[in-house]
């Protein structure tokens, strides 16, 4: 997946897609489209054991390879983490259906 707003591709703008991960995170806030600021701030918990404050939550703009742009919902803005986290939890309970072949992922919406 490449973020539809940073060309190129660097670490920066590079999607891990996991099972372990709880919420889809960024942190970068710029990418955000509709944001909405959390009343409680939430934290969250990461793999080395160290704790980052999410500060809100939107939608973030993704390209297709078609040319369309489609959104990933409810992405956490976490400011001080380092990669870009996609859950396929979450995924799937947005009515998406993810594939892991030897080249890849593949991510579909069942709806349409």
């Amino acid at each position: 997946m490449a973020n539809s707003i940073i060309g190129g591709v660097s670490d920066n703008n590079v999607w891990y897609v996991g099972s372990g991960v709880s919420n889809h995170m960024i942190s970068h806030g710029e990418w955000f489209i509709d944001t909405k600021d959390l009343k409680t701030p939430g934290f969250v918990e990461i793999g080395d054991d160290t704790t980052h404050l999410i500060t809100q939550i939107s939608k973030v703009p993704l390209s297709m390879q078609d040319g369309q742009t489609k959104y990933l919902k409810d992405v956490l803005h976490v400011p001080t983490i380092t990669k870009n986290l996609v859950s396929m939890g979450q995924m799937v309970d947005q009515g998406l259906q993810v594939t892991f072949n030897p080249n890849g992922c593949l991510v579909e919406n069942m709806k349409n």
